[in-house]
């Protein structure tokens, strides 16, 4: 007979959950509140006066593709039919308000080399540095990316034991930012260094240096772009979950997952209540306690962790020509660095009433490699802020005061004032956030990682108490971000399938807007 399986959520690890699990026979049904799938991957297009900009919603740098090309492999399928991407020679143009100027070149001997041309740092300190990045994702990436952390298997595999004798190495009991002072002593090359914090919403002054592992992805693996934007990964993975007989509802919100005697037994819609043998929740894992089972105990120590940062994005249409110019010193990925980082960080975790006036911006224009993204001539620019999670902070007055330091300082490293060079605008922010993906706070990746117990403090993929009930996405193991979502998925739906609580009469619900 076959198994049914609901899943309710379309984020990325949502879609890759119903994937794995219409590839082990269950029928899916998946549920998304919102019109689109994908969550924060998503798509959208702001019309200015010189035609039409496409944007990429949130995620912007493509790492692990091989991530990816699984979900078409366990379905039969040739990846290259269906995605397509491209493996970019340049990571990031790195600009300091000093006019020093920096290109990370894709190849590791290379972007060494430059660091030491540009700023006098030996190139073998950064070549040591990368390797060891490299030792240490090696060592952790079965052990913790792979694996629940909350099952005892894990802790007594081959790759554990490798994990124990190496602690010393790991840079558990260190922050990323003292590992990196130490590392090198130009402190630019460690502000570089020290920005690979944000990758998981965290401080690089507290956080721990195994997170020195991040830069192995992008310098030793590569940094990627799929050739019809991020939202080809989204719009890819649902034509795949489509071919292999999942069912999209969208417009369509689950009010309730329903739990009787200690098991998740279905979810609760506005138009009534379905059956389902397992709940899998894609969903932040705050909202899936507080309002989708709110009679339930909750585990209220994870609940309360800090939350990650946030992000402000202003989408700007920016045409160019209205400056007689054009922008050659941008790349597709542009860093633009405060000149005190560690009070930047402050303000994020600590003040967390406003950002701080000096604040580093991520420049993204998917133009420079996707033309068809902006009209001719111009360029769709993509402006990313760090900024601290929702408490009720006046966001008006931080948006519009934040604009205007980031005009400031974008003029001055590119010598043209670019507020008249704006056609059109659209702005996300951690209210928005929230609202359009459930994330509580706003928090782009769950909880935030500042202390060396916080990947054990994060949700587990299963719950110990409800039967029948699993977690995905970035606010439970392994974390945020693509790739470790798709992990998350893996590491759920491996749980689900292998438990003994699965029957021939099985239903799998799966929930987010992750």
């Amino acid at each position: 007979m076959t198994k049914n399986a609901a899943i309710i959520g379309a984020g990325i690890a949502g879609i890759a959950s119903a994937i794995r699990l219409a590839v082990k026979g269950y029928k899916v049904d998946v549920f998304e509140a919102n019109a689109y799938p994908g969550g924060k991957l998503s798509t959208f297009d702001v019309q200015g006066a010189s035609g039409t900009y496409r944007f990429d919603a949130g995620p912007s740098l493509f790492t692990l593709p091989a991530l990816v090309e699984e979900l078409f492999q366990l379905a039969g399928e040739n990846p290259t039919d269906h995605f397509e991407y491209i493996r970019l020679p340049e990571i990031c143009r790195y600009f300091w308000d000093d006019h020093t100027r920096l290109t990370a070149w894709a190849d590791p001997d290379r972007f060494a080399q430059e660091i030491e041309t540009q700023l006098g740092e030996p190139a073998d300190r950064v070549r040591t540095f990368l390797k060891d990045s490299a030792f240490k994702y090696d060592i952790t990436d079965k052990l913790f990316l792979h694996d629940s952390l909350h099952k005892a298997s894990t802790w007594f595999n081959r790759g554990a034991v490798r994990g124990y004798l190496n602690i010393p190495r790991l840079g558990v009991f260190g922050t990323m930012n003292r590992a990196n002072a130490r590392t090198f002593s130009h402190p630019k090359v460690v502000q570089l260094f020290n920005r690979y914090a944000t990758y998981n919403g965290s401080n690089p002054y507290q956080t721990p240096a195994l997170l020195n592992i991040i830069p192995h992805l992008e310098y030793n693996i590569g940094a990627f772009f799929p050739k019809k934007g991020m939202v080809s990964i989204t719009d890819s993975l649902v034509a795949l979950a489509q071919r292999l007989g999942v069912t999209f509802h969208f417009n369509t919100r689950v009010e309730e997952i329903v739990v009787e005697n200690g098991k998740a037994v279905g979810v609760r819609l506005g138009a009534g209540s379905r059956p389902y043998a397992v709940v899998l929740s894609n969903m932040d894992i705050t909202p899936t306690y507080r309002k989708l089972m709110p009679t339930q105990p909750a585990p209220e120590r994870t609940l309360r962790q800090p939350r990650s940062s946030s992000g402000l994005i202003f989408y700007w249409g920016v045409n160019p020509n209205a400056a007689r110019r054009s922008f050659p010193e941008l790349d597709m990925h542009n860093i633009f660095f405060s000149n005190d980082y560690r009070t930047e960080f402050d303000y994020l975790f600590n003040r967390r009433d406003r950002l701080h006036n000096d604040p580093t911006i991520y420049l993204n224009i998917t133009a420079k490699n996707k033309p068809d993204d902006a009209p001719p001539g111009c360029e769709n620019w993509f402006i990313l802020l760090n900024a601290p999670a929702n408490e009720g902070q006046d966001w008006d007055a931080i948006i519009a005061q934040t604009r205007q330091d980031v005009l400031r300082k974008l003029s001055h490293n590119l010598g043209v004032d670019v507020a008249p060079l704006i056609e059109c605008e659209a702005i996300l922010d951690p209210r928005t956030i929230e609202a359009r993906t459930s994330s509580a706070q706003g928090a782009l990746y769950g909880t935030a990682s500042n202390n060396r117990f916080a990947a054990f403090m994060r949700h587990p993929n299963f719950s110990s108490k409800i039967k029948n009930l699993y977690f995905v996405g970035g606010s439970v193991h392994p974390g945020g971000g693509i790739p470790l979502c798709l992990l998350s998925a893996k590491i759920a739906v491996q749980i689900a399938v292998n438990s003994e609580q699965l029957t021939e009469n099985s239903d799998i619900c799966v929930n987010s807007n992750d």
